[in-house]
């Protein structure tokens, strides 16, 4: 498949032209930390960000903690023998800190000044490049541990650092060149309007599928903005690529976080009637179920791009084909009487 086959987008006022789909590597990040996906083959995985880039997609997105740098150790390798004027964008995240003589300890949200700078250079060199397209913070400090499989993200700390502190951190590494956008993630429209008093917020990641539409607030924030957005969790961690049972579920790996997560325990039975509502949908369109899923989080008014994972070279096909990708206002009626007749998820049920 070529570039043409991708379409793009601007990210925001960024200058940078994104394809709508972009590789996501949390899931080839390995086992042995606090949210792993379970033992992954790092070859296998390093395949799959090079099938991505000669599918077309121009940009990864990655975190220093994913793996515990093990992931920025991969997108590092898998563009290693790339010519570097095909380099595909490279986005990275910044603030969730772990302890290295406890890896499986959940990481705690940090954005203290000399943490940032410190996490940025770890990344520079894991990545193998000199300069990060788009860092974005990963979640608002709170000094705390990210306790995310419960669905609960910690208290804060009286030692947390101020969004003002960490966001003007963040947009002098702007201006000092080291970073060429910034960005957030998991940051609610107040925050994002006291972000943007201080310098723009080029771009937001926030999570968004037809299971978990909390989001929708935040969108609408960035498009009046002029701010890029990047969903992540289009496909609800697998839940929407129609490969999932009860059963799957039930021996998913003690080592894979989403065992204990609230999608595929309390709310599994209605995550899995919506997938398997969107099958017809598909079945018309002559498309994969992912690739539908992943066209109504990229028909929400405002959303640039989704990020899309795959953790074997072939699993990109099964949803590579989403950008192009046109839902009927037909369609959309049809994912919103579903959502509504399942009770999947929260928020607005159309766009």
């Amino acid at each position: 498949m070529s570039t043409t086959d991708v379409p793009t987008r601007p990210l925001g006022s960024t200058g940078m032209d994104i394809t709508r789909l972009g590789f996501g590597s949390w899931a080839v990040s390995g086992s042995g930390w606090r949210f792993g996906w379970g033992a992954t083959d790092d070859a296998e995985s390093i395949a799959a960000i090079r099938n991505a880039v000669a599918s077309g997609v121009n940009w990864i997105d990655t975190a220093a903690v994913y793996g515990l740098g093990h992931s920025e150790e991969l997108v590092g390798k898998a563009i290693a023998d790339l010519p570097e004027a095909g380099w595909p964008y490279i986005f990275t995240k910044v603030g969730l800190v772990w302890d290295p003589d406890n890896p499986s300890a959940a990481p705690r949200r940090i954005m203290k000044p000399a943490s940032v700078r410190r996490e940025l250079e770890d990344s520079l060199r894991r990545l193998g490049i000199d300069r990060i397209d788009l860092y974005q913070v990963h979640y608002p400090d709170t000094g705390e541990s990210l306790e995310y499989a419960g669905g609960g993200f910690g208290a804060v700390s009286p030692n947390a650092t101020p969004l003002e502190e960490y966001w003007q951190v963040m947009a002098d590494l702007k201006a000092e060149g080291k970073v060429r956008a910034i960005g957030l993630s998991n940051h609610t429209p107040d925050l994002l309007e006291a972000a943007e008093q201080i310098a723009h917020v080029d771009a937001i990641q926030p999570p968004f599928s037809a299971i978990n539409r909390s989001a929708a607030a935040e969108i609408a924030w960035a498009r009046a903005h002029d701010t890029g957005v990047i969903v992540y969790s289009p496909l609800q961690s697998g839940l929407l690529t129609g490969a999932f049972s009860a059963e799957r579920v039930a021996n998913l790996p003690a080592d894979d976080w989403r065992a204990a997560h609230d999608d595929f325990t309390t709310g599994l039975t209605a995550n899995l009637q919506l997938a398997d509502a969107l099958r017809p949908i598909a079945e018309r369109h002559g498309r994969t179920l992912a690739e539908v899923a992943i066209a109504w989080a990229l028909a929400w008014p405002g959303v640039t791009g989704a990020i899309v994972g795959a953790r074997k070279p072939e699993q990109v096909g099964g949803w590579i084909g989403a950008g192009a990708v046109r839902l009927t206002p037909a369609d959309l009626e049809e994912v919103a009487a579903a959502i509504t007749a399942t009770g999947a998820g929260t928020g607005a049920a159309r766009p």
